[in-house]
């Protein structure tokens, strides 16, 4: 990797339009579609022309609301190389929700909105099109630097939504980052099915790739059928991946192969059950590399090493970001857990925002500039951190606080298992206690599999960290990323397949 943290994405994607030419940027998985670094160029030219016609400046907000991984993904840094700032929305509503959409451009501030859709509806702002660049226009040097980046907003399910603006040389710090830590080169190519409007593909798979000049196979979700067998024909080395796909790619089909040039998978967005580690090291061998990151600091914050320790249930070590345990406050202190043990996980950095555009969450960042992220986690003595759940996720039992994940971690290990989310019951003597929502695999003895549930809880935990119940339901409601939506187990209803008391 030749350039050190860049600054400058227009700046970045010249550099590489020189030096690698026709050579693959992007690929479509499925098609022989490919993106060179010459392209991606000629794209960010025709999209500085496009928005001069349209009346768009630098510094205005656009939206983009395109399902075409590859438009999608040169639109994305094209715009933002030609100083404007990007929000990304959700292609995959269908219906698509206008009102909601409504909402969320006004919060966002976006002036207009690029799609490969059918416009859906009225919105508040200007609506494009998004069409092919033609491969005849020129590359100029028009644009050499950009003052855009990208606009973020939470869901706001839990309160106010939380706004980030994350310029341009933020995401390319770590994106610098994450290719250096997992030796991205020229002759890397990976593969990533997560949604590109998160912010996870957008640094880890498209921008890390560019800094390194390699090349990147998009999806637009993750397809379970013959992956392996596309995986090889693409000559993928690495995969970007979340729990949920690695739990699927652990068992192996009839005669499915794994090729050697795949390094490692990468794995982010939620905790990786150790058992769920386990399991896809035992059946396929390839290293993962279990990582910690949050939007607020352009993806990553902590990551396992490719060489060395990787710690199963650990996201591993600062990469580039400082971090520290807060402990509990006098009022949140639990004598069960001592205070210099678990605490608020907070870091600070270059790649960390240091507010939010929206008000509201002022009380997030210290005096000195510390963001406290909302997990709460400690170190180990080596420096690994551990993350045993979100601050508002802790269930406070009579004064005893029960931390989701480990109860969560055992009952992943429990064979058919597909996904479990522990979170608090309201009770009238103890204020609240736990019970856990599983969702099973379609063809196992469901009665045999509870049963089981009932031995890993009975006899590897005290009876006051006992769910008080098991839901199985057909589906746990999750995130495009995987992330299971504990709020929605409880706001919305649910398929409920059979449930079982334990009190």
């Amino acid at each position: 990797m030749s350039d050190e943290h860049p600054r400058s994405l227009g700046a970045l994607i010249a550099r590489r339009s020189e030096q690698y030419g026709a050579a693959p940027y992007l690929l479509r998985l499925r098609s022989s579609d490919v993106v060179s670094f010459s392209d991606l160029e000629r794209t960010r030219d025709w999209w500085f022309s496009r928005l001069g016609e349209l009346d768009l400046r630098s510094g205005d907000r656009v939206g983009l609301l395109i399902r075409d991984p590859l438009l999608f993904a040169q639109a994305f840094l094209a715009v933002i190389a030609c100083g404007l700032w990007v929000a990304p929305l959700d292609p995959t509503m269908n219906p698509i929700n206008v009102d909601a959409l409504n909402a969320r451009l006004r919060r966002l501030g976006v002036h207009a909105v690029f799609s490969d859709l059918d416009r859906p509806g009225a919105v508040i702002v200007n609506w494009h099109d998004v069409r092919t660049p033609p491969a005849s226009v020129p590359v100029t040097d028009a644009v050499s630097t950009d003052t855009g980046g990208v606009i973020l907003a939470s869901s706001g399910t839990t309160g106010t939504p939380k706004i980030m603006a994350l310029p341009a040389a933020q995401l390319l710090h770590t994106a610098s980052l994450v290719a250096t830590h997992n030796r991205l080169t020229p002759a890397d190519r990976g593969l990533n099915p997560l949604p590109l409007w998160h912010i996870n593909a957008e640094v880890v798979g498209l921008l890390a790739s560019l800094v390194a000049g390699s090349s990147l196979v998009l999806d637009e979700r993750f397809h379970r059928t013959d992956f392996w067998a596309l995986a090889d024909q693409y000559e993928v080395t690495w995969i970007n991946a979340v729990p949920a796909i690695i739990a699927r790619l652990s068992n192996l089909r009839e005669a499915e192969v794994i090729a050697e040039r795949i390094r490692f998978v990468r794995s982010a967005s939620a905790p990786l059950s150790p058992a769920v580690f386990a399991q896809f090291q035992l059946a396929v061998a390839i290293p993962v590399i279990e990582s910690y990151g949050m939007t607020e600091a352009a993806s990553q914050i902590s990551a396992n090493p490719l060489d060395g320790d990787r710690k199963p249930g650990s996201a591993g070590v600062p990469v580039g970001v400082e971090l520290r345990i807060a402990p509990f406050a006098e009022d949140e202190a639990d004598p069960s857990v001592p205070s210099s043990n678990v605490g608020h996980v907070e870091i600070h950095g270059p790649s960390v925002i240091t507010r939010y555009e929206s008000a509201g969450y002022e009380d997030r960042f210290s005096i000195d500039g510390w963001l406290r992220t909302g997990d709460l986690g400690y170190l180990d003595e080596d420096g690994y951190l551990y993350l045993v759940g979100r601050s508002d996720d802790v269930i406070n039992r009579g004064g005893e606080k029960i931390f989701p994940r480990e109860l969560e971690d055992a009952l992943l290990g429990v064979e058919h298992v597909r996904g479990v989310a522990v979170i608090a019951l309201p009770d009238d003597v103890f204020g609240e206690v736990p019970t856990a929502y599983v969702e099973l695999a379609e063809d196992c003895d469901r009665d045999s599999v509870l049963a089981q549930l009932r031995r890993v809880v009975t006899e590897g935990f005290p009876k006051t960290h006992w769910p008080a119940s098991f839901t199985v339901v057909a589906q746990l409601p999750a995130h495009a990323t995987g992330k299971i939506q504990k709020h929605r187990l409880t706001s919305e209803p649910l398929d409920v397949i059979a449930t079982m008391d334990l009190t």
